[in-house]
């Protein structure tokens, strides 16, 4: 399964490099794979996207520890856009809790948490996830 626009929200530059080489191999992203270091980057630049008409990456990985806007921050305010193609948000994060598991299912966008570091698995599940959701 490939989509058409996969964009990554993290700070780490490595985390980002490993996860752009397992998307590429995987065959996962048929066009673009979009990065941003902060919330406020990826809001900016998304929101941009939205008012030229273009539609949104098909799936969104994104970290919640971050500094300017963190994950949380950004989810508050990308959540309040309108959206022509809804992307899936998926939370990557070396570590999580219950009570922040509870408040990403409060997001109608975040489809399921993933641990860091995404590995070959993590993918095939964000792929079982996605074609659920298509």
């Amino acid at each position: 399964m490939k989509v058409d626009t996969v964009c990554i929200i993290d700070d780490d530059p490595i985390c980002v490099y490993g996860t752009k080489i397992l998307l590429n191999h995987n065959n996962f992203v048929s066009a673009n794979i979009l990065v941003y270091e902060d919330g406020a980057e990826a809001l900016i630049n998304l929101t941009s996207q939205l008012k030229k008409g273009l539609q949104m990456p098909s799936i969104i990985l994104l970290d919640l520890n971050m500094p300017v806007m963190n994950g949380w921050e950004f989810l508050d305010k990308f959540q309040k856009l309108t959206f022509v193609n809804k992307p899936q948000v998926f939370i990557v994060s070396s570590h999580f809790n219950e009570e922040e598991i509870k408040k990403g299912k409060s997001y109608g966008l975040v489809r399921d948490f993933i641990s860091k570091p995404l590995i070959a698995e993590n993918l095939n599940d964000i792929i079982a996830s996605y074609k659920v959701a298509v």
